[in-house]
């Protein structure tokens, strides 16, 4: 199994800001304060020089054989005065910092977040340093720290800070802050700090040009009517003979002259195609790439179907039912990425459970697109079962080919979909 030294490197610290907040409560955490708040009252430039004074301090402990104390105390002397000239250079009450970022983004996407700073006071700050908080284990700052910037009396600036994540999910982050520069560079004043925010990391949609679907079945009990029709177009049924009260226009003249009675043409109304989508979650733990390729197929799939004619009316994920109306103006493409980025992995495929999860839905169904992690002789059986009700298409993500024994699975390359190449289903 392949060891993700990056989370590991987070095991303690925890993902939501409300278990990180019920750390620093912690007796051990309190105890520790003063060096946390010597850290956040540092500069970078600062930090560095505390810690080379503190290097250069040790080894000059021995004052009578040596002059090391001396470059000790030119190093530390910047320090202490900064220190002392702190306070005037505070922004509580004399700014608001701000923070605006996306609801969404993809993995691995660059997402922007604008840091707002506004003066709220009569002083102006010729230096501001902005920064961000400690990211998750998947998350980075992207280029370099943003300069600082000034702030005059009653106007504003904006920052921005880019940020990518690697791993679906919401992620809660700490808030970002602010901070006057003291002159000399190695001490900000007392920081204020922006409301904390939530980003959910989506998976990327995978890059799917074209998708074959079954034959759908249009009437389907229960279905939707077409929004989109012009007037009185519908679907021609056929021809009947003419009954008092039927429009006029609706003659049809070859018949009623064939058989000397008018006939007129009947239409019926066309309906949506209704999709499912059924993602399988028993994923390999020795092959997460697969698992999270699945997942954007799954994706991919969903946002095809819905810039189409059909409705996804359920989007499986394992064990996890998830009914829906997306497609035609009738919902909201993030709804189902909301849903996929908070999939896990389940250990075991429960062919019975699904099925019997499924049952209340199938009879309005047109068809089911079904995203599978691998073959066997339980989901073949699981296929048959739900063919026996209605039109199926399975694609298979393998990086090898399938076997022949398999009826009418499309398989489709992990690598392919991971690295946005074009996809024909």
């Amino acid at each position: 199994m392949r060891v993700n030294l990056a989370r590991l490197n987070h095991v303690f610290i925890p993902a939501t800001k409300e278990g990180r907040d019920r750390i620093r409560r912690r007796l051990l955490v309190r105890s520790v304060r003063p060096l946390i708040w010597l850290y956040f009252a540092l500069s970078d430039e600062g930090r560095f020089l505390a810690i080379t004074s503190v290097l250069v301090g040790m080894t000059g402990v021995e004052v009578q054989s040596t002059s090391i104390y001396l470059f000790w105390c030119v190093m530390a002397a910047p320090l202490l005065v900064s220190f002392l000239c702190r306070g005037p250079f505070s922004l509580v009450g004399q700014a608001r910092l701000d923070v605006r970022a996306p609801r969404r983004v993809a993995v691995a996407e660059e997402c922007r977040f604008t840091l707002t700073l506004t003066s709220e006071g009569p002083r102006s700050f010729d230096a501001v340093r902005v920064r961000g908080p400690m990211l998750p284990w998947d998350g980075r700052f992207l280029g370099a720290p943003p300069r600082d910037v000034s702030l005059d009396a009653g106007g504003s600036r904006q920052v921005t800070l880019d940020v990518a994540f690697l791993e679906r999910g919401e992620h809660h982050l700490d808030p970002f802050f602010a901070g006057a520069l003291v002159p000399l560079g190695l001490v900000v004043g007392r920081a204020i700090e922006s409301p904390a925010c939530r980003i959910t990391v989506v998976p990327r949609i995978a890059n799917i040009r074209s998708l074959s679907t079954p034959r759908a079945q249009r009437h389907q009990p229960g279905g939707v009517a077409l929004a989109s029709r012009t007037g009185e177009s519908m679907d021609l049924l056929g021809v009947r003979p003419y009954r008092p009260g039927d429009p006029v226009r609706d003659l049809h003249a070859r018949t009623s002259a064939r058989l000397g009675a008018p006939h007129v043409r009947e239409y019926q109304q066309e309906y949506f195609s209704r999709f499912g989508v059924l993602l399988d979650t028993q994923a390999d733990p020795a092959d997460p790439d697969r698992f999270e390729a699945a997942i954007s197929l799954a994706a991919g799939i969903v946002a095809h179907l819905s810039r189409g004619e059909g409705l996804i009316d359920l989007l499986v994920c394992g064990r996890q039912l998830h009914p829906l109306t997306l497609g035609r103006s009738l919902g909201q493409l993030e709804q189902a990425l909301d849903l996929l980025a908070s999939v896990q992995p389940e250990e075991v495929f429960d062919a019975d459970a699904l099925l019997s999860g499924l049952n209340p839905f199938l009879d309005r169904l047109s068809c089911v697109l079904l995203v599978w992690l691998s073959w066997d002789e339980t989901r073949l059986r699981f296929l048959q079962r739900l063919q026996h009700r209605l039109p199926c298409r399975v694609f298979v993500l393998s990086p090898h080919e399938l076997p022949s024994s398999i009826p009418g699975a499309l398989r489709v390359d992990p690598g392919a979909v991971q690295e946005g190449h074009p996809l024909l289903l």
